[in-house]
């Protein structure tokens, strides 16, 4: 289960300077901060949670372990892997152990049905719901995808830096990149323009608009056509597999963990930083609450959204130029159902994940459209009691902020409103199992406000909503010198193999170059 103390907190307030301060224990801050710490620095996160992990954290009620967030996994069992977040855990010599399996369910307004990863078996479903000219048109989409995905993956993640030192990096994989160079460009964009000029049939544009809006919270028309030739990559080929790590996300938070304090880093438990110092236009520590203080040699990184960041800045500190991030459009929140279920005479052929559509004509972002369900001890029981299940549902980035702005927590009010709009996830479930609400050991509802409160998040936001081609995610670079980002809000965007490519990439612009050319080689990337 998740690690619940944290570093001594004494020795940590007690030291005059550290090289580096990452804000918040997300998946992004732990992966810059294990690697900074591999690289031999001096590394301290402050997380303002009892929990390390931000939105990946687990938490655990009545002996059933519950993921708080992502749920969906894959390129975390084989190495090399194309999947930011194994190379990190690579890095730092951390072994993640996990179940693998391909099969999920789908609960889509045309029928219930199971598809799988790999080449082949979408071909079954479209047969199915489309016929003979929609199989080809996915056989040309992958036949088009192919090459991109392979320029997609020239490059791993683990080799960029935000410096003049990717000239070294970068250029070890100039023979791979330059097969691809005539490709490396369609990356750039929306998917959308990949999509419309192969896919005509009405169910595959539905079902990859879906994909999209899973991957990046924005539709086919938002997301980045380099994301879903990873995606392509990863999950339409050969023997493919998906991942759950044995423990969920708690084990995949405790690995990093494990990996940061192995290598001589610092993790603060409790200890909410209120503000980012800044002397002489530079960022130099930060303030806790309680009004202690921890200074930073050489840098702050945080991993805070880029608004919750600017909320820590003091305003006379603030630039103008950074300033204007605050207008970064968000995606929607959450809903969640947390559910500790009785196992007792439930069908045996329960998938590990099901996604929900109601209704395809109000599209894939409309609130409540879309709903995702996990029921992760179907893979590893140790998750639940025995004969019991452990159940998480949610509405993926589609909650409206709105809806509950200003509301008491404490009041009628806000229990009517849970109810009401968790009523969409009850419903989803009982596609699955009929029977759901007789069978409930432990029932918990987030909202929102949930997030926005555990989670320090803006507005409960899943994340920036950057639409592909018309903006840009910024690198970690800030306009304030000695102050860095990572995570969501920083390239390469949200999700968790994103937000870990942040971190390292961070963390790689921050190492001497011959470390990290020094860590390429150990993980296998260079000979």
């Amino acid at each position: 289960m998740v690690q619940q103390t944290s570093s001594n907190t004494a020795s940590i307030l007690g030291k005059k300077e550290i090289d580096f301060i990452i804000i918040g224990s997300g998946i992004g801050g732990l992966s810059c901060a294990a690697l900074l710490a591999r690289y031999g620095f001096d590394v301290t996160v402050c997380e303002s949670h009892s929990i390390p992990g931000g939105a990946a954290h687990a938490f655990e009620r009545d002996g059933f372990k519950f993921d708080s967030g992502p749920s969906l996994y894959s390129g975390l069992s084989y190495s090399p892997s194309a999947n930011p977040l194994k190379q990190v855990l690579d890095a730092i010599g951390e072994e993640l152990p996990c179940v693998t399996y391909d099969t999920w369910g789908c609960c889509l307004p045309e029928a219930d049905f199971d598809t799988s990863v790999g080449t082949n078996q979408f071909c079954e479903v479209l047969q199915r719901f489309s016929g003979a000219e929609a199989i080809a048109e996915w056989r040309e989409l992958q036949r088009v995808m192919e090459p991109l995905a392979r320029a997609a993956t020239a490059l791993p993640p683990a080799a960029l830096r935000f410096d003049v030192g990717a000239i070294m990096t970068v250029s070890r994989f100039a023979p791979s990149l330059f097969q691809h160079i005539a490709d490396i460009g369609k990356l750039t964009g929306p998917f959308s323009r990949i999509m419309d000029g192969v896919i005509k049939d009405s169910f595959i544009r539905n079902w990859l608009d879906l994909l999209c809006f899973l991957l990046s919270g924005l539709p086919a028309d938002g997301t980045s056509a380099a994301e879903m030739a990873f995606m392509f990559a990863d999950w339409y080929r050969p023997g493919v597999k998906l991942d759950y790590p044995i423990g969920g996300s708690g084990a995949l938070v405790n690995a990093l963990v494990r990996g940061l304090e192995r290598h001589g880093g610092e993790l603060m438990l409790n200890a909410h930083v209120e503000e980012i110092l800044v002397e002489s236009k530079r960022a130099v520590g930060v303030r806790l609450r309680g009004g202690k203080q921890i200074k930073a040699r050489r840098a702050v990184i945080s991993n805070a959204s880029v608004w919750d960041t600017l909320k820590l800045i003091p305003q006379e500190a603030l630039p103008k130029k950074f300033q204007e991030r605050q207008a970064t459009p968000e995606c929607d929140s959450f809903m969640h159902l947390h559910l500790g279920i009785d196992a007792t005479r439930l069908r045996s052929d329960l998938a590990c994940h099901y996604i929900v559509v109601n209704n395809w004509e109000n599209g894939v972002t409309a609130p409540q459209n879309v709903v995702l369900v996990s029921i992760p001890s179907v893979l590893d029981p140790s998750l639940a009691p025995s004969g019991k299940h452990v159940i998480h549902v949610y509405t993926p980035g589609n909650e409206p902020y709105e809806l509950w702005e200003g509301m008491n927590r404490k009041s009628e009010e806000y229990a009517r409103q849970k109810q009401l709009r968790a009523e969409v996830m009850w419903q989803a479930l009982e596609r699955i199992i009929p029977d759901i609400r007789s069978r409930c050991d432990v029932t918990l509802v987030g909202t929102p406000l949930t997030h926005e409160r555990y989670l320090r998040r803006h507005r409960g936001s899943y994340g920036p909503a950057i639409q592909a081609g018309i903006g840009f995610f910024p690198g970690s670079g800030t306009p304030i010198p000695g102050l860095l980002c990572c995570g969501d809000s920083t390239f390469p965007g949200i999700g968790l193999p994103a937000v870990a490519a942040s971190g390292m990439t961070t963390a790689n612009t921050l190492a001497p170059l011959h470390k990290h050319v020094q860590m390429l080689q150990d993980i296998g990337y260079l000979g």
